[in-house]
């Protein structure tokens, strides 16, 4: 069975730090952990002062900072993570305020996550920019917030980017938040105690002694994409024990083909929604499949095991309400 295990990374100069007094490390520094490639794209350096953390980042940077108080998010998954770490903004990307709990009185808004403004950014003196890695899915049509970094270099303010993609990725992002706020009990409640119920759910559920197969989609108004177990949702199937046809067919990746989907005729499917109107998201995947007999005839849709998956838990990341995803996504297999 899949386990998640949560992060430890504490070099020597932030035990002799501690040791002295002058430095206290959150919780998620007395955890277990276990050792691998997968932990080492941000790992903190420790190499840490009284109000001094470095870390690296998700894109291998050494970055660090120092008791920033005037932070800016610019995406609203990494902005409410950072308000779950204890930690005050000054200016998040729009999706921060639609998606998230993020006051847009006490906030700027900073423009669209795929298309910032750099002037607003740098106008509200920040000390600590949180941005985005990942260059692919939605962002893929927009400017990579990657090209900003010599910007606010010049500007002298530290920059760090994260690729948030899994729970892993998710727990990794928040060792490295509440190091940098010292709350430790807010990683205890927002990660650690969320992994005991991912693990819980994943026993509850899982389905690897039936291996069903799992067709996952993302229902858009031109059609349907289909998703390997490398998105959060097929991340999820995989480690509750389903076979996502996409892996063993990835030509589904850039192709969509009925005539393939047909042929391996999954035991179950996963649709995504991509809007945040259920109603829409549902009329986008009628529209996909339309009255295709062939569709129409797949074993998950003759049997009624076509589930549609919210936009909060799925399309957004559910932050410290992962568990959530993996129980309605483990529900759904078990149907």
């Amino acid at each position: 069975m899949f386990r998640l295990h949560p992060r430890t990374v504490v070099a020597a100069a932030a035990t002799l730090a501690l040791a002295s007094g002058l430095f206290a490390l959150p919780a998620c520094s007395s955890a277990s952990s276990s050792s691998g490639s997968s932990e080492s794209a941000a790992t903190e350096t420790s190499e840490s002062t009284a109000q001094e953390v470095t870390f690296t980042d998700d894109l291998g940077r050494e970055v660090t900072v120092s008791n920033p108080q005037r932070v800016v998010a610019c995406m609203g998954s990494f902005a409410d993570a950072w308000q779950l770490a204890g930690g005050t903004l000054v200016g998040a990307s729009d999706d921060a305020f639609s998606h998230y709990d993020v006051d847009s009185s006490q906030v700027s808004g900073i423009g669209k996550s795929t298309s910032l403004n750099l002037e607003s950014i740098l106008g509200l003196n920040p000390d600590f920019v949180i941005m985005t890695g990942t260059a692919d899915g939605k962002h893929g049509t927009g400017v990579s917030q990657a090209d900003m970094e010599s910007s606010l270099g010049e500007a002298g303010v530290p920059v760090a980017f994260f690729k948030v993609t899994t729970f892993d990725d998710y727990k990794r992002m928040m060792g490295i938040f509440t190091q940098i706020t010292g709350r430790d009990d807010l990683y205890q409640t927002n990660v650690a105690d969320v992994e005991s119920q991912i693990d819980q759910d994943i026993a509850t559920y899982s389905v690897a002694d039936k291996a069903p197969t799992v067709l996952v989609v993302s229902a858009y108004s031109k059609g349907l994409v289909v998703q390997d177990s490398s998105g959060m949702t097929g991340a999820i199937v995989k480690d509750l024990g389903g076979v996502n046809i996409a892996d063993e067919n990835p030509s589904l990746l850039s192709d969509f083909s009925l005539e393939a989907v047909a042929e391996a005729d999954p035991d179950y499917i996963l649709v995504l929604a991509a809007s945040d109107d259920a109603a829409t998201a549902q009329q986008y995947y009628n529209d996909a499949v339309g009255d295709s007999s062939a569709w129409q005839n797949l074993t998950a849709v003759k049997e009624g095991h076509v589930t549609m998956l919210d936009a909060a838990h799925f399309l957004y990341k559910p932050n410290e309400k992962w568990a959530e995803s993996y129980q309605t996504v483990g529900q759904a297999l078990n149907s």
